[in-house]
């Protein structure tokens, strides 16, 4: 009987903190540099009280849902996706208001891997009495703030890198062209992804070659920052990279031409110069200056070299590998991962999670590079 109410209880819990994950989600990533976050305040098994986070410097989720529950928040189970916050930051701490608020019990996904939190608030939620359990369905909400835990627990941005591809793993065909490799609602779908990040990253190959904007041309989503890694200084005005207006955009250099810089500044470029050695940049002090500069995601969109270089090196923490049904082989025509590569199979990079999901004509395969 015991173990039956106990499974029953679970059984709840894990709906309520269903629905926390599915208002998290609804911040579509306009919280950043904080966490996606949602919260539901239940009584008598009835839903009193919701809310999400739903941008940096406002109220919490708990706080929106701790309003709507008001007074019927006495005695009450506060569910939520993350553990509350317990630190003064542009709002006060959530731990206040729950304690003030008389909740009865917190029950949350996941620790904060925030180190200002890092399981002190739940300490201070049991020290006042509250009953407190934390760790159901925390891989969930591990995904859903993925940018997150990696700017917490690596002290740098989160690499997502995206490509479009034939069958048999072409970037291009053997003349170079790659307009286009994917239908229509696979470029719809790519432009969807990168509102989900801080920035798009390139390369000055590919815009030297395709002169893409690397902008969201859909409407109502966040304009992510636009990065271009640009050793030689080529990139020079009117690229349309560098004339989109809706968000920054920062070219990377090596180059000391200080006139090119000076012209590229005064169109409302961020330049930036940092050495780079015979292979080009290196890429772990990129993302640190990019981290400290502010960037908490980069989605690369580049072509076979600069891939190669993430892949190579480890950096990429998730992946969005678009197909087309479509074959053009030969040798000559550059894949994703060019170069040596791995030198058996007992040393391919295994990748994990891996989703498999049709847009339109083609195919989308999601997977992590890695884990945190």
């Amino acid at each position: 009987m015991a173990e039956m109410l106990e499974q029953e209880k679970k059984e709840i819990d894990l709906f309520w903190l269903r629905e926390c994950l599915r208002l998290a989600q609804k911040a579509r990533g306009f919280t950043a540099p904080n966490p996606m976050v949602g919260a539901v305040v239940v009584k008598d098994g009835r839903m009193v009280g919701e809310g999400y986070h739903q941008k940096a410097g406002t109220p919490h989720a708990e706080i929106h849902a701790l309003r709507q529950a008001r007074d019927l928040a006495r005695g009450a189970t506060l569910y939520v996706s993350l553990e509350p916050c317990c630190h003064y930051g542009k709002t006060p701490p959530c731990t206040d208001a729950i304690m003030k608020a008389g909740i009865q019990r917190v029950v949350c996904c996941m620790q904060d891997p925030n180190p200002k939190v890092g399981g002190h608030g739940l300490a201070l939620l049991r020290a006042a009495g509250i009953a407190v359990e934390c760790g159901l369905l925390e891989q969930e909400a591990q995904q859903i703030n993925e940018i997150f835990m990696v700017n917490m627990t690596q002290k740098r941005p989160f690499v997502a890198l995206k490509a479009a591809l034939t069958l048999d793993g072409k970037m291009t065909a053997q003349d170079g062209s790659s307009k286009w490799i994917t239908g229509e609602e696979a470029r719809k779908h790519g432009q969807y992804l990168r509102h989900q990040y801080g920035a798009v990253l390139t390369g000055s190959g590919t815009v030297l070659k395709d002169n893409p904007q690397m902008n969201v041309r859909l409407e109502n989503l966040l304009q992510p920052k636009r990065i271009v890694l640009d050793r030689y200084l080529k990139v020079a005005w009117p690229a349309k990279i560098l004339q989109v207006q809706e968000a920054q955009t920062i070219l990377i250099t090596a180059s000391e031409e200080e006139i090119k810089k000076a012209a590229l500044k005064e169109k409302g470029v961020t330049v930036c110069t940092m050495p780079a050695g015979t292979d080009g940049f290196v890429l772990p002090d990129l993302l640190q200056m990019l981290y400290e500069m502010g960037i908490r995601s980069i989605l690369v969109e580049a072509g076979p070299r600069l891939c190669t270089s993430f892949i190579q090196q480890d950096l990429v923490d998730k992946y969005y590998l678009f197909y087309a049904p479509k074959l053009v082989g030969g040798a000559a025509a550059p894949s994703l991962w060019e170069g040596a590569g791995c030198p058996s199979m007992a040393q391919a990079k295994q990748l994990k999670q891996m989703r498999i999901e049709p847009i339109g004509e083609d195919i989308l395969i999601s997977a992590y590079g890695k884990t945190w």
